[in-house]
């Protein structure tokens, strides 16, 4: 049996499951009118040698949600609240500068809804100083990424297809092109789809897609379509979709193999990974809790006769949702894996749990708090790693803009204030804080590590600022700065100074 066979078999099994629970869920009630660097796990670019390696990790995206008003279920449609945890809300499919060519406003294209097509661009300078993932080095640079997307809809139903070119471009970077940066004219999606409007009743579809796709799944902390980096994951394989976004209810399974990035090529499937999952959500309870269920494993059989193998598998929960009307927001999520990782047998976990207040005055500030937490190894050498895999989630909203930090054996207490002073500019200040899970186990993006765990657990702590303007509906400018101040850990294992992080960047759509 081939590679691509089993996993179609997989995928089929997973979704008759969940699909059998959702046909019976629907049956039985009345239906209601009303983010890696390479698509690569986020530990392997750490396990390089420092002076050598692609800029490790994953960014996401820095989209901060709009005012409390604007997520408020409207009298007159059925609308569902997102999360207002930052970098927590997917983007939407198709993304969201994707629009019917009848909205351009010419007399030409008129009434043609079947035809969708989008452009957009981003400019970005970045500063880095004193960067620990690039032995604290000094680096400023400037990277462009243009997106284009057609696809069809509706006309040849149940047939459609979606095509998104990508070329991302860094330029003054004292380090050789990373594949965290650039991935010149390459495919970001090609896929094919079959379509089943009212599958399971009236606006509850049934999508069937094959072939190469980058989207966001649960809260993005596990799989992402990057929005900062300026490459993004994408996969390759089978997807099957019941419901929707837009639905009470949804059930998304797919098989996929991570792209590798190519700065030159074209990218090509990882033949020795495949990623399946499920992911669920119901928000029929939308005003009080959002319910997104999830289980993903990710299978490395690797070449060679003494390869060690990976089977990790993560299945967990997010929920979100306002309590009440006392202005008060949570979000919670937590994660359990299992498996076998590189000969080890595999435990580990991961939780992010958050409360946020929106006033109700001018501005409409929200101060939040959270905690990020994922286990690491507490005892290397007994056959069991601890450390929790982020897989290829998103890094840069959830821990940091420098991009020290991801879900991996970490203690992260912080805190936001975010304030939208008109409706096109939002302002947020960050607090972060970070401790090591386990002071035996490395901090992972900096590569640091004291196997005895005498050098404590603190790591440090950070400020960011972001700033967001919208011109229009066409063109927005946005600049962030990130510095974080060394702790115990750092200055016990090398070199400590402070870091900073500058960006300015202008995101142009058409």
């Amino acid at each position: 049996m081939t590679a691509s066979t089993s996993a179609i078999h997989k995928l089929c099994g997973v979704v008759l499951i969940s699909l059998s629970a959702a046909t019976a869920s629907v049956a039985g009630q009345v239906v209601d009118a009303s983010p890696r660097a390479t698509s690569r796990r986020s530990d392997e670019a750490a396990s390089q040698p420092a002076a050598t390696q692609s800029q490790p990790g994953d960014a996401a995206t820095l989209t901060l949600e709009p005012p409390r008003d604007a997520a408020k279920p409207a009298e007159t449609a059925r609308k569902y609240r997102t999360s207002l945890a930052v970098s927590a809300k997917r983007e939407s499919e198709p993304p969201s500068y994707v629009r019917p060519v009848s909205e351009l406003g010419l007399p030409q294209t008129q009434g043609v809804d079947w035809l969708l097509m989008g452009i957009e661009h981003r400019s970005r300078f970045e500063i880095r100083d004193d960067d620990y993932r690039n032995a604290l080095t000094r680096d400023s640079l400037f990277v462009m990424r243009s997106r284009a997307f057609v696809g069809i809809r509706d006309v040849l139903d149940p047939f459609r297809f979606g095509v998104e070119f990508q070329d991302s471009r860094e330029f003054g970077s004292q380090f050789p092109n990373s594949t965290r940066n650039v991935n010149e004219y390459d495919f970001l999606q090609a896929y094919a789809e079959l379509f089943f409007k009212d599958a399971f009743g009236k606006d509850e579809p049934l999508r069937l897609m094959a072939g190469r796709m980058a989207m966001d799944y649960v809260d993005r902390r596990l799989r992402t379509r990057n929005g900062f980096r300026n490459t993004t994951n994408a996969f390759d394989g089978f997807r099957i979709v019941a419901g929707q976004q837009k639905a009470d209810w949804e059930i998304d399974a797919f098989a996929v193999q991570p792209v590798v990035i190519d700065t030159e090529h074209l990218d090509r499937p990882d033949e020795e990974r495949w990623l399946y999952g499920v992911a669920g959500a119901w928000r029929r309870w939308n005003d009080v809790i959002t319910l997104e269920p999830y289980y993903f494993v990710l299978d490395e059989d690797f070449k060679g006769w003494n390869a060690a193998d990976i089977e990790i598998h993560a299945w967990g929960m997010h929920v979100f949702g306002p309590i009440g009307e006392s202005g008060f927001d949570y979000d919670a999520d937590v994660a359990f894996q299992y498996g076998r990782n590189r000969g080890q047998s595999h435990r580990a976990m991961a939780l992010h749990a958050e409360l946020g207040y929106t006033f109700d005055v001018d501005w409409e500030p929200r101060l939040a708090a959270w905690i990020n937490y994922a286990t690491g190894d507490r005892a290397p050498g007994d056959g069991v790693n601890e450390r929790f895999d982020s897989l290829f989630g998103s890094s840069t909203g959830f821990y940091g803009f420098n991009e020290f930090f991801t879900w991996q054996n970490t203690i992260s207490p912080s805190t936001e204030l975010r304030v939208h002073p008109t409706k096109k500019m939002i302002v947020s200040l960050f607090y972060r804080t970070y401790w090591l899970a386990s002071d035996q186990d490395a901090w992972v993006r900096a590569g640091r590590i004291d196997r005895t765990g005498h050098s404590g657990e603190f790591v440090g702590q950070e400020i960011d600022l972001i700033l967001r303007y919208d011109l229009d509906k066409h063109i927005s400018l946005e600049g962030g700065f990130g510095h974080f101040m060394p702790g115990g850990f750092v200055r016990n294992t090398g070199d400590s100074p402070d870091a900073d992080m500058f960006y300015l960047q202008t995101v142009i759509r058409l």
